[in-house]
């Protein structure tokens, strides 16, 4: 059976789950399906497997975190359920999601195993047990070699964004692993664009598996898209120009390749923006400083590749800007598919060579409607006198994090009650295992720092830091 929709979605109560489960959608909000819901939750609950097309922002994570929660056994400790991604960004969330739908079973362990935490906590805690493990590819691998996790329970395999992980050359260890798992298992792929290696996976592990797609449409009330012929020598200038037009609050710029990425950040900063750069070579530790500084804006422009920026997920992201464009026209719809959500106003500014012509084709027969161009030499880049935006923010790393048991709200009360400084100076807080992350009004941000050191956090002095974008 293979299903395809563009919008149909009806109610959770449609679907024969339990009266607790029922009660627990209902306390987080959530109504009505959405159209990869609507598709792939009925198979999915019958025990089928499922290939599943569907981008970032559709709720995929429903569509099999709900499955994968309804057949755990919470008296048998043991690794029931596994969830592969291809970053630890799209772990934790998927982690986080998990634990709201399992609020409906009680005592149901979820833990996140993937690289950049040492390995010795992550032994630790799987020797307490567990019943679903989110991860990543490598690091699950490495901890099934050490005789750490055991899967041959495993009754539900999940692979998530399988694309992107095919990307990043994970395809012989994401075979090593499910190797692993039970037999007799389900498993559900999800993935946002359709390549060759996703076949192969299929026909290796998955058993007769029913496929669901659903069309990744942008609703062009919500986004506003406009492409803008360009010289390729020039793209680095029109980004500049582009961001000194529309002055969006926050940006994420896509480049096909790392150098690209580097150029631009370059060539960013040189000129006053505030700007940072995402590819795949950055240590664990800096890529999360990057997504925390552009989460809690204290980074206006992200610039990224497609394969670094998955599992990013920016609640209100102003403008997507296609630095260059992507060859592939799905892959396209899930960049700029970032912007305009949740019935936001959204803008995708596209740079395109001459070279480039041929794809905008294939976008848009993808969208069914034409493209709007503009003339890029005629944007007034003086309405605001050229000024480059300043982040508004400024982010403080504070050494110490849940391993010394900080929580936001002491970090909050720090800066709020002693320190002297109003809740409206203080943005985001991100307590991680070993640092604390907070954003500040960027005019507080010295004497904000200087006051957290001199006093205390849960009666301890502790060493305190400005990160730079």
């Amino acid at each position: 059976m293979n299903s395809s929709s563009n919008n149909s979605s009806k109610g959770f109560d449609t679907l024969r789950l339990p009266l607790a489960t029922l009660s627990n959608l209902e306390q987080l909000g959530l109504k009505e399906m959405t159209p990869i819901q609507t598709l792939g939750l009925p198979l999915a609950l019958a025990g089928h497997d499922l290939i599943a097309q569907a981008s970032t922002g559709s709720g995929k994570t429903l569509a099999y975190g709900l499955p994968l929660v309804q057949k755990l056994e919470a008296p048998r400790l043991n690794v029931q359920a596994l969830v592969l991604c291809p970053t630890r960004e799209l772990a934790d969330q998927v982690t986080q999601e998990i634990r709201r739908l399992a609020r409906a079973v009680d005592n149901i362990k979820v833990i996140t195993l993937c690289g950049g935490v040492a390995l010795r906590a992550q032994v630790q805690s799987l020797l307490h047990g567990a019943h679903v493990v989110v991860g990543t590819p490598g690091r699950i691998l490495d901890l099934i070699e050490r005789e750490a996790l055991h899967l041959g329970a495993v009754q539900t395999l999940v692979l998530d964004e399988a694309d992107r992980m095919l990307d990043m050359g994970f395809f012989e260890d994401i075979a090593n692993v499910v190797k692993q798992c039970g037999k007799d298992r389900q498993t559900l792929l999800f993935s946002a664009t359709y390549p060759e290696g996703i076949e192969r996976l299929a026909a290796q592990f998955m058993r007769s598996p029913k496929t669901v797609k659903v069309q990744a449409q942008i609703e062009s009330s919500q986004l506003e898209q406009i492409y803008f012929e360009v010289e390729p020598g020039d793209r680095l200038a029109g980004v500049a120009k582009l961001l000194n037009h529309y002055q969006p609050i926050n940006a994420l710029a896509f480049c096909n390749t790392k150098e690209q990425c580097r150029r631009l950040v370059a060539y960013l900063q040189a000129g006053g923006f505030s700007a940072s750069a995402l590819f795949g070579e950055l240590e664990q530790r800096e890529r999360d400083q990057v997504m925390i500084q552009f989460a809690n804006r204290s980074t206006n422009v992200l610039v990224a590749t497609d394969v670094a920026a998955r599992g990013l997920d920016v609640a209100e992201l102003a403008a997507v800007i296609n630095v260059d464009v992507s060859p592939d026209p799905e892959v396209h719809i899930h960049r700029i598919g970032r912007t305009g959500r949740a019935g936001a106003k959204g803008l995708a500014l596209n740079l395109v060579s001459m070279d480039e012509m041929g794809f905008i084709g294939k976008i848009e027969q993808l969208q069914g409607r034409e493209s709007v161009w503009q003339d890029l030499g005629k944007l007034d880049s003086k309405a605001f006198q050229g000024i480059p935006q300043a982040a508004p923010m400024m982010t403080l790393q504070i050494v110490g994090g849940r391993k010394e048991k900080i929580r936001a709200g002491d970090v909050l009360g720090a800066l709020t009650g002693d320190a002297g400084f109003s809740k409206d100076q203080v943005g985001k807080i991100n307590v991680n295992e070993f640092s604390t992350y907070v954003a500040v009004d960027a005019k507080i941000a010295n004497e904000a720092a200087q006051r957290l050191s001199e006093g205390r956090i849960k009666g301890k002095n502790v060493k305190v830091r400005r990160l730079q974008s």
